[in-house]
């Protein structure tokens, strides 16, 4: 048993990236995107191992103490992780780049799901900035939560997408950092608002072809880095 005093060395020696999980797991809670205790986040600590945020813990409340440490290889090293840990695993074995993931619930985008069910993506061509900040933000399949499903559903869209939705459940992003990864959550979780909001002031209305056809080549310039 370890306390904020006693730290399990990898935490101890982690102890600022820990710091910082914690304090998106609070931004997360205060932008309605994390309640009670769902929601995950992982940073990639080494070649073989990662830390995660515990299972059953309600996460805007979390210490030190109570963060996890896995292999890559899923053996658990220290702590209860997080029960939805091989969705983690998914992306940080299919994407070289990846440092950081987060999976929450943003209410708006996790709606679009339930009531589009036949959208592959939030509508983009309506929206630069999903366009410009993102690639596209594209509906992963519904997978059973703490599954081998919930990383198979993943792969498809791996490493080319770093924002995802899944369907009836939440949103998963990565990032090079965890400033990265957090920045893409508030980006899908925005984007599927203002789209709602467009819905219910009247409709939809594309971009013109040309403009979406500008704004994807500069998002290639700009590169894979979620904004």
């Amino acid at each position: 048993m370890t306390t904020e005093n006693n730290l399990h060395p990898t935490i101890e020696k982690y102890k600022d990236i820990a710091l910082h999980i914690i304090e998106i797991c609070k931004r997360l809670h205060s932008r309605n995107m994390l309640s009670a205790a769902d929601g995950n986040i992982s940073y990639r600590i080494s070649p073989t191992e990662i830390l995660i945020t515990p299972s059953g813990i309600a996460k805007a409340f979390m210490t030190l103490s109570d963060m996890a440490v896995i292999t890559l290889d899923n053996k658990i090293i220290h702590g209860n992780p997080s029960t939805e840990r091989l969705m983690h695993l998914e992306v940080f074995n299919s994407c070289a780049k990846a440092k950081a993931v987060v999976h929450a619930h943003p209410v708006t985008a996790i709606a679009w799901s339930i009531a589009k069910p036949n959208l592959e993506k939030l509508p983009s061509d309506c929206l630069s900035e999903v366009i410009l900040a993102t690639g596209d933000i594209p509906f992963a399949d519904y997978a059973r939560p703490g599954t081998q499903a919930m990383g198979d559903v993943l792969k498809s869209f791996l490493p080319q997408h770093r924002a995802l939705i899944l369907r009836r459940h939440g949103a998963i992003t990565w990032g090079e950092s965890l400033d990265e990864a957090y920045r893409g959550m508030e980006r899908i979780e925005n984007s599927a608002q203002i789209l709602m909001t467009a819905i219910q002031l009247g409709g939809l209305n594309p971009l013109p072809p040309e403009e979406i056809k500008y704004l994807y080549e500069l998002r290639k310039k700009i590169g894979d880095i979620l904004l």
